[in-house]
């Protein structure tokens, strides 16, 4: 779904929530304006009167229905709307007399009021205020402070509740949007790190052997090259957003215990289970798994190195050591630069996405890592 479609279902949810709030305003001002009419009970034609109010009530439960679905709202019927509260405040001194102090409609009207600035934002809203004051104040002979200042409030109400459906209509569209695309952005740092820690991998080894074989073989190894380079600048710069796929625990002990398999590894765990999350803990065999890989391929295949788990109160710590020449100053930066996402991603991404901390220690007597993720 492109990204104006969904700023338009966005727009037209609240919106919907908008209407289905109205509905229950415009019960209330029905039942206060039949209310107050029949305390008051000052017609001088109680037939039309009654008659009036009896319009509004069936419109009322029509409209309700009607504005119940946003295909339904359209301007015929927000016009049809707008004019019926015109038409209940030009009637009202038919039915009571010129000198009528209080309107046979009275907060009714707030409903027609209320679905233009819902549905039209600040410009409908002060349009139908303008037309509901202006009638209001036209039907009355003597205008008083009060009905002055009835028409203000009008005037004031409209085009702020526009204003704010507007406002609202617009951050929830902006809001879905983004979720689209942080959903997104995950997926392609997931896909990301699969690649890293599967393809990438095995496309440099078979460049490495295949130029230390020869031949046909050192021909078949530059193409792995070049693929490895298309698909680092592929995966380059995403940012490193980890889904939250927690369903469960598991043992991280029993997980990175089966990484002693490989050659010149070896893991020292706790003697008891360490439960983590199971996103946790796929994530930090990931994480040690990477830095596996860098010590075999830099450091050389079957090359020693150790795995270290403590598991703290409130967090887990890891160690991965090995004993090669260390980093040289600068090559994690450039690596970043070209798009070997090895470390940015696979190891701190990994780690700053759980919540944790990565440290890096490296030199003449080898490469640590040091990695504390809250459980």
């Amino acid at each position: 779904m492109s990204a104006p479609a969904t700023r338009l279902r966005a727009s037209l949810a609240v919106e919907d929530r908008l209407f289905a709030a109205l509905a229950v305003v415009r019960v209330v001002v029905l039942a206060n304006a039949v209310g107050l009419n029949a305390y008051r009970a000052n017609f001088e034609r109680p037939a039309l009167a009654w008659s009036v109010l009896a319009a509004m009530a069936v419109w009322t439960g029509l409209v309700i229905w009607w504005c119940a679905r946003a295909d339904r709202r359209s301007w015929p019927l927000l016009a049809v709307d707008l004019a019926l509260a015109v038409g209940a405040l030009a009637i009202t001194p038919f039915a009571k007399g010129e000198w009528f102090d209080a309107s046979i409609p009275g907060f009714w009207v707030v409903g027609a009021l209320l679905a233009w600035a819902a549905r039209y934002g600040w410009h409908g809203g002060l349009a139908a205020a303008v037309l509901l004051g202006a009638t209001d104040l036209l039907a009355r002979d003597d205008i008083s402070q009060g009905n002055v200042g009835q028409v203000f409030l009008l005037l004031l109400a409209g085009p702020m509740i526009g204003f704010v459906s507007e406002s609202l209509k617009q951050l929830a569209g902006e809001r879905d949007v983004a979720q689209r695309e942080a959903a997104a952005a995950e997926e392609r740092v997931r896909l990301g790190r699969v690649v890293h820690d599967g393809v990438l991998q095995v496309l440099a080894l078979v460049q490495r052997r295949g130029t230390e074989v020869g031949g046909e073989m050192a021909e078949l190894g530059r193409l792995a090259g070049e693929q490895e380079t298309a698909l680092r600048n592929l995966i380059r710069s995403q940012d490193s957003v980890a889904p939250d796929t927690d369903d469960g625990y598991d043992d991280l002990a029993a997980a990175l215990g089966a990484l002693a398999a490989r050659p010149g590894v070896e893991v020292a765990v706790p003697s008891g289970p360490v439960r983590v999350p199971a996103r946790t803990a796929a994530e930090l065999v990931g994480v040690v798994g990477a830095c596996l890989d860098n010590v075999a391929r830099h450091v050389g295949e079957g090359a020693p190195a150790w795995v270290l788990v403590e598991d703290l109160p409130d967090c887990v710590a890891l160690s991965v050591r090995d004993e090669g020449p260390g980093i040289p100053e600068g090559r994690l930066n450039d690596a970043a630069a070209e798009g070997r996402l090895g470390v940015s991603e696979s190891i701190r991404g990994r780690i700053r996405d759980l919540g944790g901390t990565a440290q890096l220690s490296t030199g003449d007597f080898g490469t640590e890592w040091e990695f504390e993720v809250p459980k």
